[in-house]
């Protein structure tokens, strides 16, 4: 059966929507670092991310117009950015901002990858998977020849493997705590980088906000991020572990008028919706009950966080519809 025979599922049609709304932000902020990159390494890989992002969108268009579904308005360079504006960040945060957007394509495009069905939708989502690993240790290789890579923490060699042997393995608020496990570790060093990253972006984004609530919003979200890389630092030094490096040194002076609010306040839902999946994902795989009471704690201080977010764009109108099932009360009343 040809693939135009086969129309795309609520999935196909809601993974597409995402990365259409994600690329089409992307662009406007490597639009506006390309003009302002002065490291010729960074400046490939970023027009490199650029391209791909631009594929993406004009694909995914193509997609929606031969299914007769409406593309969505998403991002544009006349609309949400100044790509001639003084740079807002240094080389170091671009590069790393790059390298953590090709580390949530993976995650994205491979839970696309296991849910979509028709071939074509499957291809190209595939595609972005590689697109995506290709990012990230392009920006890997970058970063450790510049100095720049943080290296998570090592681990003692034991001398053979072990069972668990004490209940007090799962505990974690009273007596003696048992060491961080090498998961446990790795999420809460990947989380403190986000963090890192999402505390500098929240403080340039305050810079150049047009509106005060919108400025005073961003304030907000940077007191949080730092705040929880605070939180994962605690427990890293418990255990003499190193943590990752803060990134709000990479932001510079400027207040002139980068981006507009709308693309600011998406991208920055966006950042907090990850965070609360990146959480869960610290939560569940933590058996140390201190721990998943921590990141419980976390994930409502984010989640209020966001909603606030969501009622600051429903109220200015920057909040774009995501594909939905059709209202049946609402269509049997306008009978």
């Amino acid at each position: 059966m040809s693939k135009r025979n086969i129309s795309l599922t609520s999935v196909e049609i809601s993974q597409l929507w995402v990365t259409y709304m994600n690329d089409s932000a992307a662009i406007c902020h490597m639009t506006h670092e390309l003009n302002t990159v002065k490291d010729d390494e960074i400046k490939e890989v970023l027009r490199y991310a650029k391209n791909i992002s631009e594929s993406h969108v004009n694909s995914i268009a193509q997609f929606f117009n031969e299914e007769n579904y409406p593309v969505p308005h998403g991002f544009t360079l006349e609309e949400d950015a100044d790509v001639t504006a003084p740079r807002l960040f240094t080389d170091t945060y671009y590069l790393n901002t790059l390298n953590q957007l090709g580390k949530i394509g993976l995650t994205n495009y491979s839970m696309a990858v296991s849910l979509v069905t028709r071939e074509d939708i499957y291809h190209f989502f595939s595609t972005c998977l590689k697109e995506s690993d290709k990012i990230i240790k392009w920006t890997n290789d970058v970063l450790l020849s510049k100095g720049l890579y943080t290296r998570s923490p090592s681990l003692p060699i034991p001398e053979s493997f072990d069972y668990v042997k004490d209940q007090s393995f799962l505990t974690g608020y009273l007596g003696e705590r048992r060491p961080l496990t090498g998961i446990e570790i790795s999420n809460l060093y990947a989380n403190f980088q986000r963090n890192a990253l999402g505390s500098a972006t929240m403080m340039g984004y305050s810079q150049v906000a047009q509106n005060d609530e919108v400025a005073q919003y961003f304030i907000k979200g940077k007191e949080i991020a730092q705040k929880h890389c605070a939180v994962f630092e605690s427990y890293l030094k418990k255990n003499d572990l190193p943590s990752p490096v803060m990134l709000d040194s990479e932001v510079t002076d400027s207040t002139i008028y980068t981006f507009s609010d709308k693309k600011m306040m998406f991208y920055s839902s966006t950042l907090t919706a990850l965070g609360l999946g990146y959480y869960g994902t610290g939560m569940s795989m933590s058996p140390r009950r201190d721990i998943g009471v921590m990141y419980g704690r976390l994930m409502a201080e984010i989640a209020k966080f966001s909603n606030s977010g969501a009622k600051i764009m429903i109220k200015h109108g920057w909040m774009e519809e995501p594909p939905r099932a059709a209202d049946r009360d609402e269509l049997a009343d306008n009978q």
